[in-house]
This record gives C-alpha cells, sequence and structure tokens, in this order.
C-alpha cells in the first residue's frame, strides 16, 4: 500500500509494485525489472523508500507541457431535427417556429461547407429548423496549416464550429471530411504556425504501458488524465476499428481528444467509453493512431472515403449455426440477404452461402469479410471461396462502393409496413414444425405486411411459449424463407426440411428468417 509524502514515494518493497513514471525522457522498463529483480531499496527510520524503475514516470508534466498547446476543445452549434421533438410524448404539436434552411442537399461524405453534411438536421424534415443545441468535444493540430483531427460524432450535424487554443484564441472552423465508419473528422482554422502533434504508426506501447489522454471533459478545457494500456483489438461494434482500451479517465466531451505515450507521440484517437453512468468507469476506447493517419490523410486529400462493397448482409458462423449446417468446427460468414441488383447478388451469390475466404485471405467472422471487402477499391474483383450446401465453390464478385452508414441504416431497418399476420380464418388446423404454426404466404398476408413481391416463404402464425424458436426471438408475422439447404415456398417445405435433418441426424436445423426487410439465419433445435 502506497501514499505520498513530502515528494517522495513511500510503500513496502514487492516485486511488480509499479511507482508512477518518467519524465518525458523516453527509457523503457527494465528486462531485469520486469523479470522480478529487486528494486534499489534505502531504509529511513521504520518506513523503505525505493526509486521508481526505469520506465514509469515519476511526472507526467514534461510530456503535457510539450503537447497540450496542439489539443483543442471544439465547441459546436446545431439544430434539433423537428420530427425528434415531435416523437416526445406531449410535445406532437409544439409550435417550433421553424425557418427555412435553405441549404438544399445532403453530402454523406462530408464536405467544407461547415454543415455537417449528414443531412439528418433540418434540411431532412423539408427545410424547417429545430431548436438549438450546443455542443463540445476535443481534437489536435496534425500540421502547423491549421488542420484538426476530431471525431466524426462531433461535428456531423454542426451548422457553426468554434475551436478554442490553449492561449485562449477562439476561432471559426470548417469541416473538411468525415468518416461515418470510423468515426473519424478533420476540420480546419484559418493561420499558420499552430503547434502539432503527430501520430505514432510504428512503436506502439505494450499492454501495461503509460498513456496520456488530454482533452475537454465536461467544458473543463486542458484536462490531462494518465492510465495505461489495458488491452489491443476491442470491437465494441464497430466494422471497421479495433478499438485501444485504455483506463486513463475520459469522459463527455473527451471524445476526439488524443491518447499519448510517454514520449509525447498521439498512439489514439478517444472516441468513446464504457459506462452504464454516463461517467468514467477506468474503460475507454481510442480508434489507433494508423487507421487515424490513413483515413485524416485521404479526408485531407479528397474529402471523402470510398470503400468496396459486396451488397450483402452477412452474420457470423456460431459454433451452434455450423453445426446446424453439418460443418461443424468450421469458421466463416454467412450470407443471410442479399441488396437487389447489388455486386454479390448479380455474381451468383445465395443466402445460405458461407464465405471463408476473400482473395486468398481466411474469413473468420462477419467483421473480418467486412474489413476485408471494405479495403479492396470500387471496381476490384473480389475472389471468393464459400461452401453452398456443405460443397465448396468459387465465385468472382466486382466490388461496388459502399454506400454511407445511414444509407445502409436505413436499408436494414425497412419499415415493413405492418404487424403480425393473423390467422386466416376457415382452416381449423395449420401445419406446425419447431414450436411454430406455420401458414402460407398468400396475397392477404403479403399484402397485412407490407411485403415485396419477390419474398417467399411461409408465415409464422404463433410461437410455443416453450420452444427453443420462441427463446431465439421468433415471433408472429416473421417468414421462413430458408430452412436448412432449401429455399422455402410453403409450409410444407419447412416440414420436410425438419423431416430430413433429423434422417440426417442432426439435432437442429437452420432457419432464415425474414423480418422487417432485412434477412438473418437462426439455428433451432429439432427437439424430439
Amino acid at each position: 500500500m502506497a501514499s505520498m509524502k513530502s515528494g517522495i514515494l513511500i510503500g513496502v518493497a514487492a516485486a511488480g509494485i509499479a511507482a508512477a513514471a518518467l519524465a518525458g525522457g523516453g527509457v523503457r522498463w527494465s528486462p531485469a525489472l520486469a523479470a522480478g529483480a529487486h528494486l534499489p531499496l534505502t531504509r529511513v527510520s521504520n518506513s523503505t523508500i525505493f526509486s521508481p524503475p526505469p520506465g514509469a514516470p515519476l511526472s507526467f508534466a514534461d510530456i503535457f507541457e510539450r503537447v497540450s498547446p496542439a489539443v483543442v476543445s471544439i465547441d459546436v452549434t446545431s439544430h434539433i431535427d423537428p420530427r425528434t421533438l415531435r416523437q416526445i410524448p406531449g410535445f406532437e404539436n409544439f409550435p417550433f417556429n421553424a425557418q427555412p434552411n435553405g441549404k438544399g442537399g445532403d453530402d454523406d461524405n462530408g464536405g467544407d461547407d461547415g454543415d455537417g453534411g449528414s443531412g439528418s438536421g433540418g434540411g431532412a424534415s423539408g427545410g424547417a429548423k429545430g431548436p438549438k443545441a450546443q455542443s463540445s468535444g476535443s481534437g489536435f493540430f496534425i500540421s502547423p496549416d491549421g488542420y484538426i483531427v476530431t471525431n466524426n460524432h462531433v461535428v456531423e450535424n454542426a451548422e457553426d464550429i468554434k475551436v478554442t487554443l490553449t492561449d485562449g484564441r477562439e476561432l471559426p472552423a470548417k469541416i473538411i471530411g468525415r468518416d461515418e465508419d470510423t468515426d473519424l473528422a478533420v476540420i480546419k482554422v484559418q493561420g499558420t504556425g499552430f503547434p502539432f502533434v503527430d501520430f505514432e504508426n510504428s512503436a506502439k506501447p505494450r499492454v501495461g504501458d503509460w498513456v496520456l489522454a488530454v482533452g475537454n471533459p465536461y467544458g473543463l478545457n486542458g484536462t490531462a488524465t494518465a492510465g495505461i494500456v489495458s488491452a489491443y483489438g476491442r470491437n465494441i461494434g464497430d466494422n471497421f476499428v479495433d478499438f485501444i482500451q485504455i483506463d486513463a479517465p475520459i469522459n463527455r466531451g473527451n471524445s476526439g481528444g488524443p491518447t499519448f505515450d510517454i514520449y509525447g507521440r498521439v498512439i489514439g484517437v478517444n472516441s468513446a467509453i464504457f459506462s452504464p453512468s454516463g461517467g468514467s468507469v477506468g474503460i475507454g476506447f481510442a480508434i489507433p493512431a494508423d487507421v487515424a493517419d490513413n483515413i485524416t490523410k485521404q479526408l485531407i486529400g479528397g474529402g471523402k472515403i470510398t470503400r468496396g462493397y459486396l451488397g450483402a448482409t452477412i452474420q457470423d458462423v456460431t459454433p451452434e449455426i455450423a453445426d446446424s449446417m453439418g460443418m461443424s468446427g468450421k469458421k466463416g460468414a454467412l450470407v443471410a440477404d442479399l441488396v437487389p441488383g447489388g455486386p454479390a447478388q448479380k455474381a451468383g451469390v445465395m443466402p445460405g452461402d458461407v464465405v471463408v475466404e476473400l482473395n486468398g485471405h481466411s474469413v473468420g467472422s462477419a467483421t473480418e469479410l467486412t474489413r476485408l471487402v471494405a479495403s479492396q477499391h470500387p471496381g476490384d474483383t473480389l475472389r471468393l471461396s464459400l461452401l453452398r450446401d456443405g460443397k465448396p465453390k468459387s465465385i468472382e464478385v466486382t466490388s461496388g462502393v459502399r454506400p454511407p452508414p445511414s444509407q445502409l441504416a436505413a436499408n436494414d431497418n425497412s419499415d415493413s409496413g405492418g404487424g403480425p399476420a393473423s390467422p386466416q380464418g376457415g382452416q381449423a388446423e395449420h401445419p406446425s414444425a419447431l414450436g411454430l404454426s406455420l401458414g402460407p404466404l398468400d396475397d392477404a398476408t403479403r399484402s397485412h405486411l407490407g411485403l415485396q413481391p419477390d419474398v417467399r416463404g411461409a408465415v409464422v402464425l404463433s410461437v410455443k411459449g416453450s420452444s427453443d424458436a420462441s427463446d431465439k426471438g421468433l415471433k408472429a408475422g416473421d417468414i421462413i424463407v430458408r430452412a436448412g439447404d432449401s429455399n422455402v415456398a410453403s409450409p410444407a417445405d419447412v416440414v420436410a426440411a425438419v423431416a430430413a435433418a433429423k434422417r440426417a441426424g442432426r439435432t437442429s436445423i437452420l432457419l432464415g428468417i425474414h423480418r422487417d426487410g432485412v434477412t438473418r439465419f437462426a439455428p433451432i433445435k429439432i427437439g424430439e
């Protein structure tokens, strides 16, 4: 147990105890100490005093003084979308006194007009603006001529951006480019001679090494916090970033600020926290420097990012899914659905295919396939190795251009236009399997659910509460479009596929379930 007295660290000597750390120099942790060598000890009265081991700074002050002038606070003015306010109970008819925006079209990849380019403000609701909103974040200069890196979510809806420097100057800024997929953005202020910092792309700190975060949490400009690298390669739901996890406290307002190593080099851009309370609980996430450096250079060079595109909805092949498909022990990305007229559909990819390689690179998950495809250029050839009905197959796909996330989200969450289907009148009994009561997808049901004419399958009329299908979330109104290795055109096809799986000795069957315009696959236990 350690405490600070008169600037001297007092504590019990023990291997592995780390006192606080280096001052700016660049001294690394001694391998001898890491291997458990004794710390240098000196007896003073009844206390044991030990010197900080090399690699642990005694103070971060020198580092902070060197790098903090490059860190800025960013204040953003935007307008709340009136549509979101109308969704608040009791405020549906609130008089907003909205004025025409006059902005015109959207720019999904950002631009230099300062409107954030997201299309989610007043222009999206017929040219009307809602009430003003103020928000803040952090950023840092990466060049002496005014280019600043921050998070996309800090500036995406901005109508006015003000940057505050450590010397108190306030400067207007404009958006140069934004990338929603990595949550990075570049803004610029007019002027020259600004202090700036560099990305460190090669010498990454190890897990356990010290880091320093500088930013604007809760509007407290120039706040420094210290901690260690907790982990690399954290997947927090982002398709294109393996985040660095740090325990240096970061909070709201730190977004877009830098994380430094003990040499004052930028090793990450703070982007997210894990927090049930909204405040720091010691788990923060930073975009790695190599990703940020690559993206920001592209944004400065052209203002937008283009990525390859397959045009397919994919999901992980879990052990349960692999078992239901008779491919236990194998991994890959399962094609759940296809974008009509997209690159994959044109090339002959089918729902139920499992992609195991792309251009010779093995595919272990849906995220891995997404990143591999995105790393290609539009027009490139994507050579897919896949399994179809358990048999290997090769298909070449010409890559398209990946749409912005907002457009993809709209495609993935299209409104079906109706609720669960009602049981058909005049029928005393419906075919059942897997705890599901099934009906035909006739014209009346199709109209009720707002389905496209090309959707074929069997409609779920009810789900037995004690069934595995219920546990997996199936509900009335779902459309089963595929069962096992076969497409479904009627309830009888589902019953037949389940019977075939039983004869093959399988304990579960993979169902393709169409809901709200999207198809997903789920393994359902067959039971007795």
